[in-house]
């Protein structure tokens, strides 16, 4: 079963985050997972994954205009429709807006016809309410919460697709 984490990235902390949840996806039997730039799509990966991962990084408590572009102009719109969706952000401040666009990510996910997860409180700790968040580059806790979120979106997505 196939699933595409992807992502916008400036410094390179958005692209590392999205390598980690796909890490963690790759943990559970069966799943293949792959991150993908937005610029540099593989659209038959993209076509055969049954899960959708994008994450982007924060600023000014909101999505880059390349992400929203990309959400709402994007080819690939159609082909989302159906498959489990999720959200990850990358951030400079703990309280810099990273829930907020993972958000908006989210509720474009609901309008293309996605289904969107994130596992909550039903696994315990870590708790990951609407998807991880990364503050100030990747620290040892917090690519340990990726992985986390990457193997919990394919646990789901086995559960609903397998």
């Amino acid at each position: 079963m196939k699933a595409t984490v992807l992502y916008y990235s400036r410094t390179g902390h958005t692209k590392a985050m999205a390598e980690t949840i796909a890490r963690g996806m790759e943990l559970e039997e069966g799943m293949e997972a792959r991150a993908f730039s937005i610029s540099e799509i593989d659209e038959g990966w993209l076509k055969d994954s049954s899960c959708v991962i994008l994450g982007c990084p924060i600023y000014m408590a909101s999505v880059p205009t390349e992400i929203k572009d990309w959400l709402d102009h994007s080819p690939y719109k159609k082909e989302l429709t159906g498959k489990l969706g999720g959200a990850f952000a990358t951030a400079d401040y703990i309280h810099g807006g990273g829930e907020l666009g993972i958000q908006i990510i989210l509720d474009h996910m609901l309008v293309m016809g996605m289904a969107v997860y994130s596992g909550g409180g039903a696994f315990g700790k870590p708790v990951i309410h609407l998807g991880p968040v990364s503050v100030n580059g990747i620290t040892e806790d917090q690519s340990e919460t990726f992985v986390t979120y990457g193997r919990r979106m394919a646990i789901k997505t086995k559960e609903l697709f397998g």
